[in-house]
């Protein structure tokens, strides 16, 4: 199934609505956005410290100073 959004004139919205149902088009009603809850998720996400992101720098420089055995 794909996803469409339109853009309908006020005027036009109850006739475009029932052709589209009649066809078979699921309507959603829109979504606010609460912007409460998404300060709250932000507040908790992490944060990685320099030690943290050294692991991954000296995996890094490990993995490039691999050298592939010779067959």
């Amino acid at each position: 199934m794909e996803r469409l959004t339109i853009n309908i004139p006020e005027t036009k919205s109850s006739l475009v609505k029932q052709i589209l149902k009649e066809f078979g088009v699921v309507i959603q009603p829109e979504k606010k956005a609460n912007t409460a809850d998404f300060r709250e998720k932000l507040a908790n996400v992490s944060v990685w410290s320099d030690d943290d992101l050294k692991v991954f720098e000296e995996s890094k420089t490990a993995f490039e100073n691999l050298k592939p055995q010779q067959w």
